[in-house]
């Protein structure tokens, strides 16, 4: 392992085991329902200015929401290291776990889960003409696997820092061409049209140009040294979930109609993805244990198996179904959830040591 990439991995870490998350991360949900509250309210007092805001575009991407994105996503993907590829080799198992829980069976049980309950199950209570597009958001949430809240989750759990690295670095890599494909695929599946067009204009611009601006930002940064990249992590650190916040506003205020006629569609949203984040964190933990990994490898592993890139889900939201749709509102509610859910997975893996050290003992 090179000096730099274990510096990287402590940076990404966070530089000690068990640090404290941000006042703005534990309170990730507290700020999302604030929001939308404030959007709600504000869409409501000054409808004007959010329609207004709503026809600012150039070629169907809304330029204000565009720009938000960017500030969510590039310093996320500041974070993370390409060059720590090469560290795949030292966690063959787990990476194999990760890579099977996040592309074969993370979507395709979302868009079962989707089906069933979205279509079936709750079809009652939530209105017929967004059914499907609910069900789209479901599926975009599940397809992007999560990217910098990992760090966090990974830190909590004790997780290996460098497994953790390596393998965001290698999940970023495969979203850059594979989520296009996997979306466009399930949303067939599904029976829901979106075009191929839209799709890749998506992709190159929340996915591809965020990690060619990220990396080129990283490399600056390291060539100043080590201490002014952790600075500017420092500084540049709450900017995402700022824009996050910032989004959701607008999100909710052109939601807010909807929301107010049918205030159960959040929590009926709710329950899918509660079950695909606690399914998905069980099977990865319980594989990596099968498998004979590492506690500190299969607790990163089942935390990003379950949780997602809530911020791709939603820029893919808007661009492919529009402000008002229910595939945005779907993948709001994906923020809205995920950090108690995943609190409580990371809980759970760090009670458990003693359960999945067992074996190794008993051999």
């Amino acid at each position: 392992m090179s000096a730099q990439c274990e510096v990287a991995a402590r940076l990404a870490a966070g530089d000690g085991q068990g640090a404290p998350m941000s006042v703005f991360e534990r309170f990730l949900s507290v700020w999302v329902f604030l929001c939308i509250v404030a959007g709600i309210t504000l869409g409501q007092l000054l409808p004007g200015v959010f329609q207004a805001v709503g026809r600012m575009e150039v070629a169907q991407v809304n330029l204000p929401v565009g720009l938000l994105i960017w500030v969510m996503i590039i310093p996320m993907l500041v974070k993370v290291d390409f060059g720590a590829l090469h560290e795949v080799r030292q966690h063959v198992r787990g990476i194999g776990v990760t890579l099977f829980v996040n592309w074969l069976v993370k979507p395709f049980s979302m868009a079962f889960l989707g089906w069933l309950f979205v279509r079936q199950l709750f079809a009652p209570w939530l209105p017929a003409e967004q059914l499907d597009s609910y069900v789209a958001g479901l599926i975009l949430l599940a397809a992007a696997p999560c990217t910098a809240m990992v760090f966090v989750w990974s830190r909590l759990s004790n997780g290996d820092p460098l497994f953790t690295l390596s393998q965001v670095a290698l999940n970023d890599s495969i979203m850059v061409v594979a989520f296009a494909p996997l979306v466009a695929f399930l949303l067939g599946l599904s029976a829901i049209v979106v075009p191929w067009e839209t799709l890749l204009v998506s992709v190159v611009l929340y996915i591809v140009i965020p990690v060619i601006l990220a990396q080129w930002w990283r490399k600056s940064l390291l060539g100043k040294g080590q201490a002014a990249f952790a600075a500017a992590m420092a500084k540049i650190g709450p900017w995402s979930i700022s824009a996050l916040l910032a989004t959701l506003v607008l999100l909710f205020a052109f939601q807010g109609e909807a929301i107010l006629r049918q205030p159960l569609v959040i929590a009926l949203l709710a329950v899918p993805i509660l079950i695909q984040v606690f399914f998905n964190s069980a099977l990865a933990y319980w594989l990596n244990r099968a498998v004979g990994e590492k506690h500190n490898v299969a607790c990163p592993s089942a935390l990003i198996g379950a949780s997602n890139f809530f911020e791709l889900a939603v820029a893919a939201a808007i661009s492919l179904f529009g402000f008002e749709s229910g595939a945005a509102l779907a993948t709001v509610v994906g923020v809205l959830i995920e950090v108690p859910a995943m609190l409580l997975v990371v809980k759970v893996v760090n009670a458990s040591k003693g359960w999945y050290e067992g074996r190794a003992r008993l051999s």
